[in-house]
């Protein structure tokens, strides 16, 4: 059976570090996974979450499993952080989540729920977007199509084509929106634009499904859960599917939330059921290590107060790299204006780079972005900025 197999190709983002680890220059840089990097161009581990596994390897005393639906606690305390800890979402008890294996595992839980309960449903996604986005709703053998999204002229979004198509979503279908720091663009809607989102959401009855990976990571805690709020102030019914792994750098913990919304806290109760049984038939249950560190981080506030200031780090350097990539671009004589990308916010950000460019930058300089143009804006340091920023020069000319 197995020698009828023909190769599948490589993930676009993830074998990019295959190529990349390949490579025997010294000089190269990795652009295309998103994963944040320090200013020496390492993935640190924040000190609290040093702090916050040395107190449970101290205190664990069992391995057994976790519920299906996860830690109680660590439920609660996402709630708080995603919608604020008095919301009437919160108070009403109509919110349900259940604890899953990152981001990605609470887009496939959410992926499979729709697919139980309106299995004709279409997901509409972002053009561009994420790529897994198309993979993991397909696999939950769901109908995907897209709305625009990015305005390559203005390097901002196209907010009237996109709402324009938006206006003919069916009720019932499922409208993904990405919480904040848009990947793969960077750019992000506004709050009048946010809210006429969800004012049309809630008046056609369309089910927003929020991709949240990124809080923390723009302007801040509060600031970068306006969006996911503006829809909770205007619809009854949604999902919000959470990542930790980068606002608390657990990437490879694999730490994620999938929260649903309804109109009673009944209907939570009965879609909650559903939500565990996707997850019984798919992982039974989640890992614990990753969640119980959040949950001690959230639930302590000294802890709390000290992730902040190190998250608080991690976008201050993003939005410097920002800065000093544009400025950088401009001394070694880019024809072209950058600028629009110290305005963007998250690790992402659209190049404008064409396919034969970004594959010029890797077959001449190293320089490993993704296909698209899209470059991790914290994989830049300080070091890497002038080698990074001449190679883009050179393949521009």
């Amino acid at each position: 059976m197995f020698e009828t197999i023909n190769p599948a190709a490589e993930d676009s983002i993830l074998g990019l570090t295959v190529e990349f680890q390949k490579d025997t220059n010294p000089k190269k840089i990795n652009l295309g996974v998103g994963v944040y990097k320090d200013g020496s161009g390492q993935t640190p581990v924040l000190s609290t979450v040093k702090e916050a596994e040395a107190r449970l390897l101290r205190s664990e005393a069992t391995k057994s499993y976790l519920p299906i639906d996860g830690l109680a606690s660590y439920a609660e305390l996402n709630q708080q952080i995603v919608f604020g800890s008095e919301h009437t979402i919160l108070s009403d008890e109509r919110a349900a989540t259940v604890q899953t294996p990152g981001g990605t595992g609470a887009l496939r839980v959410a992926a499979d729920f729709v697919r139980r309960i309106s299995p004709k449903a279409t997901v509409w996604l972002s053009d561009p977007t994420w790529p897994n986005h198309p993979n993991l709703f397909g696999g939950a053998a769901l109908q995907a199509s897209s709305y625009p999204y990015f305005d390559a002229d203005s390097n901002g979004v196209d907010f009237d084509r996109m709402m324009a198509v938006l206006e003919t979503i069916p009720a019932g279908d499922i409208l993904l929106l990405h919480g904040c720091c848009h990947n793969p663009t960077g750019a992000d809607l506004s709050t009048q634009q946010w809210q006429e989102v969800a004012s049309l959401c809630a008046g056609r009855g369309i089910l927003p499904l929020l991709d949240f990976a990124y809080q923390g990571f723009g302007d801040g805690l509060d600031e970068d859960a306006s969006g996911v709020r503006i829809v909770a102030d205007h619809c009854r019914e949604f999902l919000v599917a959470t990542s930790y792994s980068k606002n608390f750098g657990l990437y490879n913990e694999r730490v994620g939330a999938l929260t649903l919304v309804a109109a009673s806290s009944e209907a939570a109760e009965a879609a909650h059921s559903h939500l565990k049984i996707c997850v019984r038939t798919n992982y039974s249950n989640p890992p614990a290590h990753g969640g119980q560190i959040v949950a001690e981080i959230l639930g302590d506030p000294d802890l709390r107060q000290r992730w902040e200031v190190e998250l608080a780090d991690m976008r201050n350097r993003i939005n410097d790299m920002r800065h000093h990539f544009v400025e950088t671009l401009d001394e070694q004589g880019a024809d072209r204006d950058f600028s629009f990308i110290a305005h963007q916010r998250g690790m992402f950000s659209y190049s404008g780079l064409t396919p034969t460019q970004v594959q010029a930058l890797r077959e001449r300089h190293s320089i490993y972005i993704v296909g698209s143009g899209r470059i991790n804006v914290a994989g830049m340091t300080e070091a890497n900025m002038e080698y990074l920023c001449a190679g883009i020069v050179d393949v521009l000319e």
